[in-house]
């Protein structure tokens, strides 16, 4: 008893026209990616504004933000309010807890010359883009930062 899928018989140019093609896909990719073919790369940014900052969870449920090293008090979140942004430090603070560090070190809030805007965790190397998320989401972020520029020369610590 033979299988029918057995005795269907497969041109052997079919075969030999899919490996050429398969070559050639691989060659392709290899060559484009070796050579920056189709990769596009944006020049890097300057930070224009930066505010490091330490979060601290209050007993009523909002979370209050200061500038770390002053301790000014940059920001009130109620409970319910600013979704993104407590959601975003909730994540940031859960992934630090996870690495095994404490809340000590502030998160890193930039904005950068070319609009874009971050936010950063020295202690865990994590960085968001938070314009990917949105202009409004974003925007929650960047009324945290001030609009004092940075000046040449200074640093951002």
């Amino acid at each position: 008893m033979s299988n029918d899928a057995e005795s269907v018989p497969v041109a052997a140019p079919a075969l030999i026209g899919a490996g050429v093609l398969i070559g050639f896909t691989l060659l392709a990719v290899a060559v484009g990616r070796s050579g920056g073919v189709g990769i596009t790369e944006k020049p890097e940014a300057n930070p224009v504004a930066s505010l490091a900052l330490t979060v601290e969870d209050r007993s009523d449920g909002a979370i209050t933000l200061h500038e770390a090293g002053s301790d000014r008090l940059v920001a009130t979140v109620a409970p319910g309010q600013d979704g993104f942004l407590r959601a975003t430090l909730r994540g940031f603070g859960q992934a630090r807890l996870r690495a095994g560090h404490g809340r000590a070190e502030p998160f890193r809030l930039t904005r950068f010359d070319d609009g874009s805007l971050t936010l950063s965790d020295e202690a865990t190397g994590r960085r968001v883009n938070l314009e990917a998320f949105g202009p409004t989401n974003a925007g929650a972020f960047a009324r945290l930062l001030p609009e004092t520029p940075l000046t040449e020369g200074s640093t951002i610590r």
